[in-house]
């Protein structure tokens, strides 16, 4: 595994069956690591953002999780391997832990996201153990106590969808007071796994156009698609400037 520097962020030059064997020999180790998955708005958003860089700088795994990062790689001359999007690596991840009977902790989406999500998980891979569950909405003040159920459920596995870059940020500052395996931080993931978002087809996944496929089922996301200009205009400074792995 190489990790590669796309606008200054740490990518890994990686395939989808490393990624899951890295992070399962990781899982084993227990060492309070976790997963990053960025994508084109990661990338914008680390530039301007001190300690969402040094959050990706001290991620186990980072992950292309879109197309943006390929091509915003491509614009910087730098070559890439594949995207590896962050459902994919989940999905194959806790099939492989169903198998081996190990545990996994779904924290983050809105209220009833993450107990659907179990739901359609404990079916869908047999064997898998469901450590526990907790939504995305709590107070600050209640984090402790977060912490603390995390811990007695010491699951194998925790997935982190608070969206980013609040996910990047909540890993990075709870790694080392979790006992879990690993940690991964998924984004939308867990809609997915509850059923309350639908991925796109098989065709628009190999085009490159799941993002516009989502953007045509929840037209709200227009906002976020707006910001892919942007992306390219910074990666092209970036070029111009010879800063694209810096």
């Amino acid at each position: 595994m190489k990790r590669l520097r796309v606008l200054g962020i740490g990518i890994d030059q990686i395939s989808p069956d490393e990624a899951v064997e890295l992070a399962l020999d990781a899982m084993d180790k227990r060492e309070g690591k976790y997963v990053v998955t960025p994508n084109s708005e990661f990338l914008l958003c680390a530039t301007k953002n001190k300690r969402l860089r040094s959050a990706a700088e001290k991620a186990f795994l980072s992950l292309p999780d879109s197309i943006g990062v390929l091509i915003v790689a491509h614009i910087l001359g730098i070559s890439l391997r594949e995207r590896i999007p962050g459902i994919d690596f989940a999905e194959t991840l806790l099939k492989i832990m169903g198998k081996r009977g190990k545990s996994v902790f779904l924290f983050g989406a809105k209220k009833g996201i993450a107990e659907k999500a179990a739901a359609r998980a404990g079916k869908k891979y047999p064997g898998l153990v469901i450590a526990g569950m907790n939504d995305g909405y709590y107070a600050p003040c209640d984090e402790e106590k977060l912490l603390e159920r995390i811990n007695a459920a010491s699951p194998d596995l925790l997935i982190v969808c608070l969206g980013s870059p609040r996910q990047e940020l909540w890993m990075y500052k709870n790694a080392v007071r979790l006992r879990v395996g690993l940690m991964a931080g998924l984004g939308g993931t867990m809609n997915v796994m509850a059923g309350a978002v639908d991925r796109a087809p098989l065709k628009w996944r190999r085009a490159g156009l799941e993002w516009l496929y989502r953007t045509i089922k929840e037209p709200k996301r227009i906002l976020r698609v707006l910001r892919i200009p942007l992306v390219i205009l910074v990666s092209l400074w970036y070029r111009i400037g010879g800063k694209g792995n810096k």
